[in-house]
């Protein structure tokens, strides 16, 4: 077993080596050696510290003692060791153990072998395990604490040291009294301080790491500071106490100093325990030695946290090695050390002891923690007493905790804090109280608790388990709480497959449920979950407490859910749940309301933690199997079914069945209609959570419509209930009751004549209308319906059933009505509406549309409609013509013609007719009787007229068409007519109407004398003010005008109305209509001169008149009739030309009036009439004109006078094209001849100097031939592209310049002259241009000697200091050669450096930064040009700039030269001496070849990329390493990279790194390595790295650097299986065993196992033979044992898998078999193939003498086929029993049997085995074949009987449904051990609930009515 790896030391030490000498086991040496074999093949023993040999054990004994002082004595072992030899040789090698060296760990119950227990069978030196280590830097068997460490053998529980002490284990061997008659308290503690802690003689070396030890693991081991009080309360729980005493644990406070440390506040706990022995006093002083031995049986409260191998804190900077992980491990139990965490000085008063212990180490052995020191005062006896108080005596132990500071608040809150439930799981302590201790209650800073628990053993024993109740009651300051706890405890046997070390011994899981019967006792807002005695912190949101032995976090404030022994016993929590679940429901008499609160234990909600959440599925799944829910009974009786066999109905529906009842209803038969009904009591809102946890649905759909049709509720309730089931129905119709036959149960009550009701379901109602009248329509509507027939398909509801749908809820109301108008056609019918409906029943018979007029108007003469109803009646009427069609729709009614108007203005066809118009019938004339109602003659007309809307002229609106009346003329009297129906409809005529109007011939006019006709559009209706004009101006147009004589003064009131037809009456319009005219003579033929001169003196005459001629010149300027040197033109644009056109005239095309024609001094005479008509007259002010009409192709060569004017029109004007035009054009005269004007510039004799640099010559605006007046048009010409401002000539200059440097076509004198110029500027008064300036720096004009021009801030003039880099660098030079500038360009030194140039290398560094160029050849690179170039990074250092990127990537390249070749900065190291590196091991720069001035460039080396942090270095030597084959370098690197801590890059997998194996000089993948072997089955399979590595160290820096496994991996497991598959055919039991449980413990993923095994390991005969091994076969040839007997029939062939015997906990068998189902093992019962071997001789058989087919067979089959949840109909089950009925039962002698056929797939075989069976059933017969069972056979037999009987029984009559054959096979087998007994039968029938329907009952005597 894995624990037995854990042995002590020297077991170990001989163990490794071959010779079994046995004084190994007493030589103390022997732990500290190695057996090895040197050159020769002789054994030697090795020191494990420095690696020497010896050939004996005396010669190492000497060389680690290093007696002898010579050269071979030991250097590397530390002075512990040599001491503890030194002292073993003095004592004649006797074994003696040190504490001073070795620390001795108790072993645990488990660690003791199989069969013995912890303290009879072994000895106490047996016990003990020894691990002896020295300081840091020493060698202490690394190996094998590796392998320790790495096996994870150092697992072992720790034991927590009691704070009390816990001595169960033992019987106290002497009493207080006897204790001190022996050794006196003080004594004894003197005794423990000289003896165990040395005080008085040497200084203990390790005191000091065992201090940090305590110190750091009591930090980490626990989550919150105070977790100390569990701690107290767990102790307490585990103590002893006298007989008769009630165990009390008492925590009080106090800001006292009783202790007189100076601490704020001092707990102080009592306890009332029988008290501290001597043997606790030595426990509690030590580590590891708990007094708890043999209390996991009972269920040991709290569980301690084991410390890992690697442990990290601020101590130890790096993984403490594993020697001190072995001390950490020691000190894991150290409960009590926990108050260190609160306290630097516990003090403990039991049984005469007074002691403390102190944080701080002691001064005499400098240790802390556990050195007892006796306590004289402070505090005394009476101080406790006093804290405690005088009315008791003090209890036997107390604890005196003076806290620290920090911790008095941390304290005092967890102290408020406990919780009221503590004392639950607790089975000693009774009461616990919480209180401070002040002089002032007020001032109380803690919430005081008192805690009392009472036990009524109630107690009842079923299944392993007893239930009790618990009374907690909980006092706090002002308040008493209580509570009872419903207490269910139960047993389960620990599973195989859950079981681990820590637990070994504990045989059964005891699980507690605690059910609060009331409100939980709690303190705050949440209380705990799951107890492990004590609370933790788990809240599990279940209303009931878990109570278990779990094992917890190291925090105790969690179970660890993923642990398999806590899903063990998690896995048993539903079982009990249920047990105790159906006890409170089912074992108790109280009514079923009473059990409402039962059901809130249930876990409803779903927990935070996913595993609890699967305890609660498989609750919910367990409680749903069991008959707990209760139905409802009218038989005062309860009865309870499965959740699944009951429903819920609607709360409402409810309502209704119990006012149903109180009516009389009759319900007995409510649960008949397929399932059991919820109790009412149950069925509730507030009980949702509950039921739908239990799955428990509501009743189908369907079962409503059974339940009302079949119990007759319609008709035997009262009207307001019936109001209430339509209600129902309705609201749940669309999500219920839509597609159910609820469409066809009658629901609906209505009425068909008066004093009949009947009833109609929604389907057969559907074709007709359920209509609602008000009562006062009633009989109305009804009258009326009779006279109409075509109304028969309107029903009217009850009144009695309105009032009752009236009378109930609005809402209510409006849901039923809402529902049934989707359902049917329902309606509340009004008069009104009832008119709409008859409306839509009329169709085309004109008599009943007649009729209808006839109704309308009685029922609104009565007052059955109101004005408002009567005009939207009368709206949708129909109407019958004249030709008696009825017409339902009309755009407008005339009355007849021969009563109307309308026909004097129509002639021919009505036009009305094509706009929907209608003529009414002459029937609406006479009288009629109608529903016993007359009207009278022409009644019924007037009628119409006022709600119809029928009418004539002028109120009928004017149709849309033409009326062919208005063509000719009208009679006066027609004109006023038609003018009064324009007036009536003057906004809305039709466009065709009203055209006729404006254009018929129907007005009477006067023209010129003359009378005539025209159409209104061409008549104007004139004034006296504007009348005789028109007529002195009628010689060129005729005016007609309205005869106003002729209509007298009347047609004056119809001035409107003849605008809307068209007569104008404007005098503008008179004007618009002349010019009209004239133009259309002037659109046939040119105006004649005499035209024109008319037009003119018409304008004329009307200005003179005062008339504004404005109308008559906008009818005529925009036409072309004015004659001009262009043509014909409007007169807009046209000039009148004089001498000041001239010189215009001269550019453009002006259009000038025709004085040809027209003559020039006479059209001069018309300036102002032509100025209106829009000719331009004057000349001023009309720049305009000349540039619309520019010619472009004259503007070259332009004379002085053209410029100017030109000039001119660009001051007055915005003209771009005029602009563009002279820009284009050579219009300006230069001193060298005509010059575009971007060409020009305008001479400045302060800034001519600027032409003169350059030979070129600038052309200049000649003054001499424009005049002076040339320079006011500056800004004018700046338009045009002149220069004319200096900026722009300073810009023309730079151009010119720039020109030149881009086109590189300077030349040497240019670039002298600019560098003369430039020092003449310098040195003159002038004002240098800002842009000149900028020219001369930043254009590239001087010449390099890399070939090209450069600016000056871009060159250096070369220097002495620049030749060193000229190697490594190409750096841009002033081209100082003969060829350029020669020797000459150095005398403008300082004018070039003003300018930029670079003239001293230290202002140069930049141009080395941007032209270094590193040769490709690294070796051409000279030491000086390397300084060189690092003493630049020194300029650009001091100067405080950083190096930019650009550098560090020119530099980035390999120049440097290194031990390792020439590298980049970046692969390059600065050596370090500290390193402990040779320079050999990397590439660390050549200081040799670069001399010592390398050495003061450290800092630049840096800063260019050389390494010198040792981190950084890492990376490179890790890189760096793969090159060398010498182990010596490769471990100096290794180490190296191990101190620096070294990881390998997250981004490069596994794979990637190497690591070197030494014995094979060879690097190994790092895929292929791993740390530790545990199993030993990876040898020569992968580089097992403990095996080549002796050092710990750099076994974990190959863990942590390269993620090297620590033990082989799944994937490596399933590799090596794949191995032997290919290559071995048997397996020891140890490699099966091994690999095996690797794999149950770790999990495998379902691909890799299908892909990774195609062999499996079998059971053989020889299994167990270990010499045999175990044999592997094809994994198609093997199978899974799921069925014992068939397992049976093939024991002897090797085909069923194997696993280990006897059994292994670490192999659990059903894990294992879970393991090679997922491979793909099938199970036997699945592969097997059954044949039944037939029978040969059937002569023989007979009848059986008492047949086992009988009635009680019969009935309980037909009971269970009743049960509604099967689902089986009565025809089914009919055919069913019919067919068992018939069956016939014979007796054969022949023996029935059955072949069992397997077949090996992968061989071809097939195993066939024979079985025999008492019974058969053919079924193609009828027949049921049995042997004979003798009377006188055993119990056995009689059971084999009823099985198989029982078997062939149900698969027979469940053919069909083979889930149910097993359920009705095990009720056959009972019914057939009693023997079909009928009261037995009964009782067995009703605890399964299954009963036979009274109709089935004639089933069973039909069955056997025919036999």
């Amino acid at each position: 077993m894995e624990t037995n790896s854990v042995s002590n030391t020297k077991q170990d030490k001989s163990s490794q080596g071959s010779n079994p000498r046995s004084n190994r086991k007493q030589d103390l040496t022997w732990n500290y050696v190695s057996e090895a074999v040197d050159s020769k093949g002789k054994k030697v023993t090795a020191c494990n510290f420095c690696g020497k040999q010896y050939a004996g054990i005396s010669s190492m004994k000497q060389h680690l003692a290093g007696l002898n002082q010579s050269k071979t004595a030991c250097k590397e072992v530390s002075s512990e060791v040599r001491d503890s030899i030194v002292k073993s040789m003095k004592e004649n090698n006797k074994e003696k153990t040190k504490e001073k060296i070795v620390v001795d760990l108790e072993m645990t119950d488990y660690e003791v072998k199989d069969g013995q227990s912890s303290q009879q069978s072994c000895t106490s030196q047996s016990r003990k395990r020894k691990y002896v280590w020295s300081c840091f830097g020493t060698r202490v068997s690394h190996h094998r604490l590796l392998q320790l460490s790495l096996e994870s053998s150092l697992s072992f529980v720790p034991h927590p040291l009691t704070l009390f002490r816990s001595s169960h284990h033992t019987q106290r061997e002497a009493t207080p009294g006897k204790e001190k008659m022996a050794e006196s308290a003080k004594q004894h503690i003197d005794r423990i301080r000289r003896t165990k802690f040395s005080i008085g003689g040497d200084e203990n070396p390790l005191t000091e790491d065992l201090h940090q030890a305590v110190k750091n693991l009591s930090a980490e081991l626990y989550a919150k500071d105070v977790h100390f009080l569990m701690e107290l309360i767990q102790n307490a729980e585990d103590n002893e106490y006298p007989e008769g005493v009630d165990p009390s644990l008492e925590f009080v406070i106090t800001s006292d100093d009783i202790t007189a440390t100076g601490a704020p506040a001092t707990l102080l706990i009592f306890n009332n325990e029988k008290g501290f022995s001597d043997k606790n006093i030595e426990s509690i002083c030590s580590v590891g030695r708990s007094t708890k031995k043999g209390n996991r049986k009972r269920g040991y409260i709290g569980e301690k946290g084991t410390i890992r191998p690697q442990i990290q804190n601020s101590t130890f900077k790096r993984p403490l090695s594993l020697h001190m992980c072995v001390l950490f491990q020691s000190l894991a139990g150290i409960g009590f050390k926990s108050v260190f965490l609160i306290t630097s000085q516990p003090y403990i008063f039991s049984n005469g002891y007074q002691i403390r212990f102190n944080e701080a180490p002691c001064s005499h052995c400098s240790l802390g923690y556990i050195v007892p020191e006796w306590v004289d005062q402070h505090p005394s006896l009476v101080d406790i007493q006093r804290i405690y108080g005088s009315g008791s005596s003090l209890p036997t132990t107390t604890i005196i905790l003076p806290l620290k500071s920090d911790k008095v608040d941390p304290v005092k809150e967890q102290l408020s804090n406990v919780h009221p439930e503590v004392l639950l799981f607790l089975s000693k302590i009774k009461n616990l109280s919480i209180r401070e201790h002040c002089q002032d209650p007020n001032l109380s800073t803690v919430n005081s608790i008192g805690i009392i628990t009472e036990t009524d053993f109630m107690t009842r024993k079923s299944i392993d388990a007893e239930s009790y109740t618990i009374h907690l009651s909980a006092s706090e300051t002002d308040t008493e709480k209580q509570c009872s706890y419903y207490m269910w405890r139960q047993k389960f046997p620990v599973k195989n497959e859950n079981r681990v070390e820590r637990r070994t011994e504990v045989q059964d899981w005891v699980i507690t449920l605690a059910f609060p019967l009331g409100e939980r006792l709690s303190r705050g807002n949440t209380s705990p979950g799951i107890y492990a005695f004590l609370p933790t912190e788990m809240i599990t949101n279940f209303p009931f407490i878990i109570q278990a032995d779990f094992i917890l976090a190291s925090s105790r404030e969690i179970v660890l859910l993923d642990d398999i022994w806590n899903q063990g016993i998690l896995s048993c929590v539903p079982l009990a749940f249920v047990n105790a679940f159906t006890t409170l429901v089912k074992k108790t008499d109280a009514p079923i309301s009473s059990l409402l609160s039962t059901f809130r234990f249930l876990p409803v909600t779903q927990s935070s933690y996913a595993k609890l959440n699967i305890v609660r599925d498989s609750i919910r799944e367990r409680i749903c199997a069991e008959e707990i829910v209760p139905s409802v009974s009218h038989l005062g009786q309860k009865f309870f079914h499965k959740p699944c066999e009951v429903g819920r109905l609607i709360p409402a529906f409810s309502d209704i069945l119990e006012k149903a009842r109180r009516e009389g209803a009759g319900l007995k038969n409510i649960s008949s209609h397929g399932v059991y009904i919820l109790d009412s009591s149950f069925d509730k809102k507030e009980n949702d959570n509950v039921l739908d946890f239990l799955s428990l649905r509501e009743v189908s759909n369907e079962w409503y419509s059974k339940c009302i049709q079949g119990c007759d509720l319609v008709t035997s309730v009262s009207e307001s209930t019936y109001v209430e089931i339509l209600l129902f129905v309705a609201q749940n119709w669309e999500p219920r009751f839509k597609n159910t036959n609820m469409v066809k149960v009658p629901l609906i009550k209505y009425h068909v004549q008066k004093g009949a009701s009947l009833l109609s379901s929604l389907e057969d109602l559907s074709p007709r209308t359920l209509c609602l009248v008000a009562e006062k329509n009633h009989s109305w509507l009804l009258d009326w319906n009779g006279e109409f027939r075509c109304m028969s398909d309107y029903v009217f509801l009850p009144q009695a059933t309105k009032k009752a749908l009236n009378a109930s809820r609005s809402t209510n109301m409006e849901v039923i009505r809402n529902w049934l108008g989707e359902k049917i056609s329902l309606m509340d019918l009004s008069v009104s509406l009832y008119a709409q409906c008859l409306l839509r029943s009329l169709k085309k018979d004109n008599r009943l549309v007649v009729a209808y007029a006839h109704f309308l108007h009685h029922s609104i003469t009565k007052g059955f409609l109101s004005d408002e109803e009567a005009k939207k009646c009368c709206e949708e009427m129909p109407l019958v013509d004249n030709y008696g069609n009825v017409k339902t729709s009309t755009f407008g009614v005339l009355v007849p013609a021969s009563a109307g108007k309308w026909v004097s203005l129509i002639t021919g066809s009505n036009p009305w007719r094509q706009d929907g118009y209608i003529e009414l019938w002459e029937e609406y004339m006479t009288s009629g009787m109608f529903a016993g109602v007359r009207s009278k003659q022409r009644e019924l007309l007037g009628f119409l007229k006022e709600y119809a809307k029928a009418g004539d002229v002028p109120e009928v609106a004017p149709p849309n068409a033409a009326l062919p009346a208005l063509s000719g003329a009208l009679q006066k009297q027609n004109v006023f007519l038609l003018l009064e129906w324009i007036n009536s409809h003057r906004n809305s005529l039709p466009p065709k109407f009203i055209d006729s109007v404006k254009g018929g011939s129907w007005l009477r006019t006067k023209m010129n004398g003359s009378y005539d006709y025209r159409p209104p559009c061409q008549s104007f209706y004139h004034t006296a003010s504007w009348g005789g004009v028109l007529k002195k101006g009628s010689v060129l147009v005729d005016v007609p005008l309205v005869d106003r004589s002729f209509y007298g003064k009347k047609i004056e009131s119809y001035t409107e109305e003849l605008k809307t037809a068209g007569v104008m009456f404007e005098f503008s319009e008179a004007c618009a209509f002349v010019g009209d005219h004239l133009m259309s003579l002037a659109g046939t033929s040119s105006l004649s001169r005499e035209n024109v001169f008319s037009i003119l003196k018409f304008i004329r005459n009307l200005r003179e008149k005062l008339l504004s001629p404005d109308d008559f010149v906008t009818s005529i300027k925009g036409r072309p009739w004015l004659k001009t040197s262009s043509g014909d033109r409007s007169p807009e644009g046209a000039v009148l030309f004089s001498e000041e056109w001239k010189a215009a005239s001269l550019i453009s095309e002006i259009p000038f009036v025709d004085g040809d024609v027209y003559g020039e001094s006479e059209i001069s005479g018309f300036k102002e009439e032509l100025k209106l008509l829009g000719v331009v007259v004057e000349f001023p002010n009309n720049h305009g004109l000349i540039v619309s009409h520019l010619k472009p192709e004259k503007l070259n060569y332009l004379t002085a006078d053209a410029m100017i004017l030109l000039l001119e029109c660009i001051r007055n004007l915005t003209s771009q094209h005029l602009v563009d035009s002279l820009r284009s054009s050579q219009c300006l005269k230069t001193k060298g001849g005509y010059k575009s004007p971007a060409e020009c510039f305008i001479s400045d004799p302060d800034q001519t100097f600027f032409l003169t640099v350059f030979d070129d010559v600038f052309p200049l605006v000649d003054d001499s031939f424009y005049g002076s007046r040339i320079s006011s048009y500056k800004k004018e010409l700046e338009q045009i592209g002149v220069v004319v401002q200096v900026e722009e000539a300073v810009k023309a200059f730079v151009r010119t310049f720039k020109q030149k440097a881009t086109s590189t076509s300077l030349t040497r004198e240019n670039a002298l002259s600019l560098l003369s110029f430039y020092k003449k500027m310098m040195g003159s008064d002038h004002k240098f241009p800002e842009e000149v300036m900028k020219s001369y720096t930043e254009l590239q004009w001087l010449q390099t000697t890399l070939g090209d021009f450069r600016a000056p801030k871009e060159c250096i003039l070369f220097c002495s200091e620049w030749e060193p880099l000229r190697l490594i660098a190409n750096l841009p030079f002033i081209d100082d050669t003969t060829k350029w500038y020669g020797k000459s360009i150095h005398s403008y030194k300082k004018e070039l450096r003003s300018l930029g140039v670079t003239v001293e290398l230290k202002q140069g560094v930049n141009h080395l930064v941007s032209s270094l160029s590193l040769p490709d050849e690294s070796s051409s690179i000279t030491p000086s040009s390397v300084l060189s170039l690092l003493e630049c990074v020194t300029f650009l250092i001091e100067d405080g700039r950083k190096l930019t990127q650009e550098f560090l990537d020119k530099v980035s390249v390999r120049w440097l030269k290194t031990q390792a070749g020439y590298n980049s900065p970046k692969e390059c190291l600065w050596f370090d001496k500290s390193w402990e590196l040779e320079p050999c091991d990397g590439p660390f720069i050549d200081e040799k070849y670069y001399g010592s001035k390398l050495k003061s460039f450290k800092r630049e080396l840096i800063e260019v990329g050389v390494v010198d942090d040792p981190d950084k270095a890492s990376q490179l030597l890790a890189t760096h390493v793969y090159t060398h084959s010498d182990s010596d370098a490769i471990f100096r690197i290794y180490r190296f990279l191990s101190k620096t801590e070294w990881k390998q890059e997250k981004d490069s997998s596994s794979s990637s790194g190497r690591i070197w194996i030494p014995s094979d000089e060879k690097w190994a993948r790092v895929s292929s390595c791993v740390v530790s072997d545990k199993d030993k089955l990876f040898g020569s399979h992968l580089n097992v790295l403990e095996n080549h590595y002796k050092s710990y160290d750099l076994l974990v820096f190959f863990s942590s650097a390269f993620n090297v496994r620590i033990t082989p991996s799944v994937e490596d497991y399933c590799a090596l299986w794949k191995d032997w598959e290919r290559t071995k055919d048997r397996l020891s039991n140890h490699e099966c065993c091994a690999f095996w449980s690797f794999l149950v413990r770790h999990g495998i993923s379902e691909d890799l196992l299908s892909e990774s095994f195609s062999r499996l390991p079998v059971k053989t005969t020889d299994s167990s033979n270990d010499e045999e091994g175990i044999l592997l076969s094809s994994k198609s040839d093997v199978f899974i044992v799921d069925d014992l007997l068939l397992k049976d029939l093939f024991i002897d062939s090797p085909v069923f898998v194997w696993y280990p015997t006897p059994s292994n906990p670490r192999l659990s068998q059903t894990k294992l078999m879970e393991l090679y189902r997922k491979i793909g093992v099938k199970d036997i019962s699945k592969c097997v193939e059954t044949a039944e071997v037939k029978l040969t001789d059937r002569t023989k058989v007979k009848k059986q003498e008492k047949s086992l087919i009988g009635p009680g067979l019969v009935r309980l089959v037909l009971g269970f086929l009743s049960d509604p949840s099967l689902e089986i109909e009565a025809d089914e089950r009919s055919r069913i029993i019919e067919s068992l009925g018939s069956l016939n039962v014979l007796q054969t002698p022949e023996t029935i049997s059955t072949d069992y056929t397997l077949t090996l797939l992968s061989k071809g075989e097939k195993l066939v085995a024979k079985a025999k069976k008492v019974m058969r059933w053919e079924r193609e017969e009828g027949v049921v074949y049995a042997e004979k069972m003798k009377k006188s056979c055993g119990k056995r037999k009689v059971l084999e009987y009823a099985t198989c009987f029982a078997e062939v029984i149900a698969k027979g009559v469940m053919s069909g449904r083979e889930d149910l054959i097993e359920r009705l096979s095990e009720l056959v087998k009972m019914a057939y051990l009693v023997e079909f007994d009928e009261e037995a039968l009964e009782f067995l029938m009703k605890s399964k609930n299954l009963e036979v329907y009274e109709e089935d009952e004639k089933l069973i005597s039909d069955a056997f009515s025919l036999k």
